[in-house]
């Protein structure tokens, strides 16, 4: 079905409400109307990486982790999947009866929210911190939940609009104040890109921007309907209407609260706010034409997801796709190409299953299955943790497995908790050839309402791998957590590798044991910069973007944003413009492959450019396209790059053509001194003329 059939089958259905029934049906447990042949609806699910809080699905690596493998074709692949599981799902409640919540089609994900600071406890629900990646992995994400057949697969709903990232204990009443350049050039874009790409959502924050809260601000009118042409609906986050005139103050009742988001612009209230809307409508603070016009945006989507048609699209797909054997070979797939390698001192990794003897896997994420599956989760039908991967891959070696220390806590003594386990962790690190440190987070830690003090390892952790350290010489970490952890200089200095797997999914453990045997070549690559818990952080309740990012960074980071090693080496030989338009350039690059194992190489284009209006970043990623080379082969291959990424942004928040010179660099990584340091190859520079 047509977008412009699905409007008017929804206007002539809507036409036949009264004012009270199109009210019931903008909330998101929304009533059946029988009368019309409705059935009731709960539009609230979630599939940030599988389909979230509704029994088994397949549990793909966290939001941040599929970032990190810097190819949108993965990322369409994994959504495909989450759409076909949740149609399975949904065929089976609706068989059942069953249209509770968390059973619909309308996904509230993905989050193209951007992780400005390192602390804020949601980051690993993200791609990460840059607006060009962020858009280009949220329209894959898109396009392959939505899919393109005549009737949506299932809906997307990308959040949080807009300019949302922490502080979270304050965002029920936070206001973000945020340049117009900062809004334009950072926290707008990549909600422009999706919108603009079709995608059927969009939800407001609980948060305001620059004093009004965004679920009431005119750019949902002026700029996301207008300027993007939305064609969608608009949700409020869960209880942020209420927010707004009991955090907020905007307003001073729940009527007005109800009043002013409806005729901004926001169709459904995820919350019990607008059961108030009876009150507003006698108190004329809205008409039947709002009431109106967000019921047919509401059930626009509802016919485009075939809903009301005799023969229900997408009926076919069984239950047996759920968490089924092909989905799982995707799933350990795409864990594969998630995870960093971050250092690999002297070639150190890969370890050889044959001769390598004693292993010790130690650290409280050993045999953690929350740290496979961060947030916003599923539940798998199997989970492999890190230390079950290794014991399947390494089948010779003689394995040992301590916690070694709580996450947080290190006190000497606490019975209940069971603590005091660090002279457990030095014994198995000490009787073994190689050490494998687990270490790192999970969801308990940083999550929804959970921002993190700092990101330096816990105390708890770094006392246990510090001490690891003094008895094993051949340590390898496995850092799993959603966002930036520093280690400490002793153990990054110790550690002969270190891998970084964030929340990898259900399979993760296995995915992990193999990168470490070499049956597979790390290739991802980090969306987010490792600081120094030695440099102050900006405060996080600043949304200035200076100092933040590798794009407005000063000083060196531990490892730069768009970093990532592997067991060989790939060289950028050559790179060319091919073609050139208003909108669009063309780049040809060779890439050559000098070591001897197959390599998924992540081409990556940066643009610095100059322009006497303005600040411009440092450098502006701008391109991206996975390359799969054998040992020894040279490729060339065709790397588009939009013009949009390339344009200054002014003050005012305008994007235009700089004024000054264009340098395009085609590599491995970021063109920074840093990444050359850490063993990053060269990137190739050409200017635009």
């Amino acid at each position: 079905m047509d977008l412009q059939t699905a409007k008017a089958r929804a206007k002539e259905l809507v036409a036949q409400m009264t004012a009270e029934e199109k009210m019931s049906q903008l909330v998101y447990n929304a009533p059946a109307i029988e009368r019309l042949g409705i059935q009731d609806y709960n539009w609230w699910n979630e599939a940030l990486h599988g389909v979230a809080r509704a029994g088994t699905a397949t549990v793909f690596p966290q939001a941040i982790a599929m970032a990190a493998a810097f190819n949108p074709e993965l990322l369409e692949r994994v959504a495909e999947i989450i759409a076909t599981e949740g149609r399975a799902k949904y065929n089976n409640s609706v068989a059942l009866g069953d249209r509770d919540i968390f059973k619909g089609l309308t996904y509230w994900s993905p989050n193209i929210n951007l992780v400005r600071d390192p602390r804020w406890g949601r980051g690993h629900e993200t791609y990460g911190e840059d607006p060009c990646l962020t858009a280009t992995l949220g329209k894959a994400f898109v396009r392959g939940l939505q899919g393109e057949g005549e009737y949506l697969k299932a809906s997307a709903c990308v959040k949080h609009f807009a300019a949302h990232s922490g502080p979270e204990a304050e965002r029920h009443g936070f206001d973000s104040v945020v340049s117009k350049k900062d809004l334009a050039e950072t926290y707008l874009p990549a909600f422009e890109q999706t919108v603009r790409a079709g995608v059927s959502g969009v939800m407001g924050a609980y948060s305001a921007i620059n004093g009004i809260p965004a679920n009431a601000h005119p750019l949902i009118a002026e700029t996301v309907r207008g300027d993007w042409g939305f064609d969608g609906y608009f949700v409020s986050d869960c209880g942020a209407i209420n927010d707004i005139y009991q955090h907020h103050h905007y307003v001073e009742t729940a009527p007005e609260a109800a009043a002013v988001c409806l005729k901004a612009g926001c169709d459904l209230n995820c919350g019990d706010c607008y059961a108030h809307l009876i009150e507003a409508y006698e108190q004329d603070l809205i008409d039947e034409a709002d009431l109106t016009a967000a019921a047919e945006h509401l059930f626009t989507i509802r016919f485009l997801l075939g809903e009301f048609e005799p023969e229900r699209p997408y009926a076919d797909l069984p239950y047996d796709l759920v968490d089924c054997p092909a989905h799982r070979a995707q799933n350990l797939a795409a864990a594969l190409e998630t995870a960093v390698l971050i250092k690999n001192e002297n070639g150190f990794l890969p370890l050889d299953p044959e001769t390598t003897q004693k292993i010790g896997v130690v650290g409280p994420n050993a045999l953690s299955v929350s740290a496979l599956e961060g947030n916003y989760e599923g539940k798998a039908s199997e989970y492999i943790t890190a230390a079950d991967g290794i014991r399947r891959v390494f089948t010779k070696a003689d394995l040992r497995v301590s916690p070694g220390s709580a996450y947080l806590a290190s006190e000497a003594n606490h019975w209940d908790g069971h603590r005091n386990m660090l002279s457990d962790g030095i014994a198995v690190a000490k009787r073994s050839d190689v050490t494998i440190l687990c270490l790192g987070l999970n969801p308990q830690i940083e999550g929804e309402c959970d921002d993190k003090e700092g990101i330096l390892l816990p105390d708890a952790q770094r006392q246990l791998a510090e001490a690891v350290c003094d008895v094993c010489e051949n340590v390898v970490v496995l850092l799993l957590c959603g966002s930036s952890v520093d280690l400490g200089e002793k153990v990054r200095n110790h550690a002969k590798a270190i891998l970084c797997g964030w929340y990898p999914g259900a399979l993760g453990g296995l995915a992990l044991a193999k990168l470490l045997a070499g049956e597979a070549n790390p290739c991802g690559r980090l969306p987010v910069t490792f600081y120094s818990a030695q440099r102050p952080l900006p405060p996080m309740a600043d949304y200035s973007m200076a100092g933040r990012t590798y794009r407005y960074l000063t000083e060196a980071p531990v490892w730069p944003f768009g970093f990532g090693l592997s067991y060989t080496t790939v060289v950028y030989e050559s790179a060319a413009v091919s073609a050139m338009d208003d909108t669009s350039i063309l780049l040809t690059a060779t890439l050559k492959n000098t070591g001897a194992r197959a390599v998924n190489e992540k081409a990556q284009v940066y643009a610095r450019y100059t322009d006497s209006r303005t600040a411009t970043p440092n450098f502006q990623l701008c391109g991206l396209q996975p390359v799969t080379l054998a040992p020894g082969e040279e490729a060339t291959v065709a790397i588009q790059v939009d013009r949009y990424w390339i344009k200054a942004v002014t003050e005012d928040g305008k994007r235009v053509e700089p004024d000054g010179e264009i340098t395009l660099f085609v590599g491995g990584s970021q063109p920074d001194e840093r990444s050359r340091a850490l063993g990053a190859p060269a990137c190739v520079a050409l200017e635009l003329q």
